[in-house]
């Protein structure tokens, strides 16, 4: 059923290319766990130890509150078609905002998007497979064009300004980093 691997195998790769939705954990020292749903062709599998995700402007950051306290980070995937999978990626994570050093190279991975608030680079120690017989079947009908529209009628300026108001503090209270010192 399960199975523990110390890499990505092509065939791994081929399957996280194939998904349009996955899911990351992290949680802090104390407080809440947290679990979000991303889309938008925002993955980019770097080698077999190592992913990129772009990170949207969202209602929360709880993601970069964890990462700047403990760097733990599971990204899972499940497949909703035919051949059943889950695929879960543990590792240790860092985070990347747009004024810091690497973000001008990484970001080049990706469509251009106003709402661009991070990248979220994960060193995977632990890969690990399994069975996903309880996982349903859902059939795939495009992507939400919400957030993006959402942003892009904000513009840069208006998207950082919503990230002073809304995205500093984690539901926990904990600083994100959205800010510079």
């Amino acid at each position: 059923m399960s199975e523990k691997f110390s890499e990505l195998s092509p065939e791994l790769i081929n399957f996280i290319g194939e998904q349009h939705i996955y899911f990351v954990g992290t949680a802090g020292a104390g407080g809440r766990v947290n679990v979000s749903p991303k889309g938008m062709d925002s993955l980019r599998v770097q080698g077999p130890n190592e992913v990129i995700w772009l990170n949207m402007t969202g209602s929360g950051n709880e993601t970069a509150a964890h990462v700047l306290e403990n760097q733990r980070m599971t990204i899972m995937f499940c497949s909703f078609g035919r051949q059943p999978l889950i695929l879960r990626l543990y590792g240790l994570a860092q985070v990347i905002h747009p004024r810091d050093a690497g973000w001008n190279k990484l970001i080049m991975q990706f469509d251009d998007h106003v709402g661009a608030r991070q990248i979220f680079r994960l060193a995977v120690d632990l890969v690990q497979t399994s069975c996903g017989y309880a996982v349903p079947h859902c059939d795939y009908q495009g992507e939400r064009i919400t957030l993006a529209k959402w942003a892009d009628k904000r513009g840069r300026e208006g998207v950082q300004a919503y990230w002073a108001e809304k995205n500093t503090l984690s539901l926990d209270g904990k600083d994100t980093g959205i800010l510079p010192d």
